[in-house]
């Protein structure tokens, strides 16, 4: 199977799908909750899903719609996942304010670091040494896997309302890539680093000099799900107004706004080649976007309520 592409939300199914035709080709039930977030083994032999508060895994290519293996140790909502490289590891993080690593040879997690408030987002940085996570209370960590600590909390200067009891605007997603660190806080706002372009601090830690900041969505728009392309050329933020956007890494300009869904998009996901996107909405559908020319080529209709993540992986590797 060359490609596969996964979408799941509030009506507790994961559905698979036949990308070129938009044809759901298999459903599998998450029993307890709804379904946060979505993520595929890079050998693409697993799905894992996030819920409340677990998180289960399924075995991609086996008729059988039962989880594999169940991983139990969060105590709140998963809010985001990953996995390690080469896939024998899985990292997640929830609103009980952990961020966490597992072995799939264990159900329980080797590893748990507190971030002091519900994590929202999560992400490895591609050197797979350390963990980015964002958080309510308005903090972007930087997690040294080698040593197990904080070694950097960054508060971005934000303009928007508080939403933290802390004063601060809260951190809805982060992404790293070899040179591009991201934050977006739920009123818009994106923060953008150079992670290589840090300077020791006096207790030890590092200080990251901010390189642009920018606002994604217009004044009054939740942003939900921000996410750097795997060419490293583009940014994609989708929201409340109905629309995902994508701007250029290099100027950090709005290249395009695609605006085909009726409700909140929750979620998005490029390509491998990153020429297309998959968005999640609560309209139902997600959407595939042919990113050469804006236009939306394919919709996928059969979930039953909000659409709120998505997982596409169509690599060649």
């Amino acid at each position: 199977m060359s490609v596969i592409l996964a979408t799941a939300g509030q009506d507790d199914k994961i559905r698979f799908w036949e990308a070129p035709s938009g044809v759901c080709s298999r459903i599998l039930r998450y029993a307890d909750s709804q379904v946060n977030c979505l993520e595929i083994t890079p050998d693409k032999q697993y799905l894992a899903a996030g819920g409340n508060p677990h998180i289960r895994l399924f075995e991609i290519n086996n008729a059988s719609n039962q989880s594999i293996l169940t991983l139990e140790g969060h105590t709140g909502n998963v809010t985001s996942l990953g996995f390690q490289r080469n896939g024998r590891y899985l990292y997640s993080s929830s609103e009980d304010g952990t961020v966490k690593l597992w072995d799939l040879r264990s159900p329980t997690y080797s590893r748990s670091f507190d971030s002091k408030g519900a994590v929202n987002s999560v992400a490895l940085h591609p050197n797979q040494a350390h963990i980015i996570s964002g958080d309510q209370n308005g903090s972007v960590k930087l997690w040294d896997l080698g040593s197990s600590k904080c070694i950097n909390d960054i508060i971005p200067d934000s303009h928007a309302s508080s939403t933290s009891s802390l004063g601060r605007v809260a951190i809805q997603s982060v992404d790293v890539s070899n040179d591009i660190l991201i934050a977006a806080n739920n009123h818009a706002e994106v923060f953008v680093w150079n992670p290589n372009d840090a300077t020791k601090t006096e207790n030890g830690g590092e200080a990251i000099r901010p390189k642009a900041k920018f606002r994604a969505h217009s004044f009054g728009a939740y942003l939900l799900h921000a996410k750097i392309s795997p060419d490293g050329r583009s940014l994609v933020t989708t929201s409340s107004d109905k629309t995902a956007r994508l701007f250029d890494t290099t100027t950090w300009q709005l290249t395009q706004t695609l605006s085909q869904h009726s409700k909140w998009v929750w979620d998005a996901v490029f390509s491998a080649d990153s020429s297309y996107l998959v968005t999640a909405s609560s309209d139902k559908t997600a959407r595939l976007w042919n990113l050469r020319t804006g236009a939306p080529v394919r919709q996928y209709t059969d979930h039953e309520f909000a659409v709120t993540c998505v997982a596409l992986n169509d690599s060649s590797t």
